[in-house]
């Protein structure tokens, strides 16, 4: 019966050392997983301010295609019609 005990105890240690070890690796995951999100994130803003950049210098250029020009019209009109909306609200 002594023997079982000691037996159950030193499975119990073993058990929480490994729950020790699992929830420190949890929280290194869970940091890492954050900074990677983050960084992620800056990547896409960074992606997005190039890609606007990129279109700045073909509108400057000359050397927009057809689709470009089109789509780049179809902005400009949208920001247009909330330039007026927003005006007429003020107005009111």
């Amino acid at each position: 019966m002594e023997q079982q005990l000691k037996r159950i105890q030193e499975k119990l240690q073993l058990l929480l050392k490994q729950q020790q070890l699992l929830q420190k690796e949890n929280e290194r995951l869970t940091l890492e997983n954050k900074s990677l999100r983050e960084k992620l994130e800056q990547q896409q803003t960074d992606t997005q301010t190039l890609e606007q950049r990129i279109t700045a210098l073909k509108m400057a250029t000359g050397s927009l295609s057809e689709k470009e020009k089109k789509d780049l019209e179809k902005k400009m009109n949208g920001y247009i019609k909330e330039i007026d909306r927003c005006i007429s609200m003020l107005a009111e």
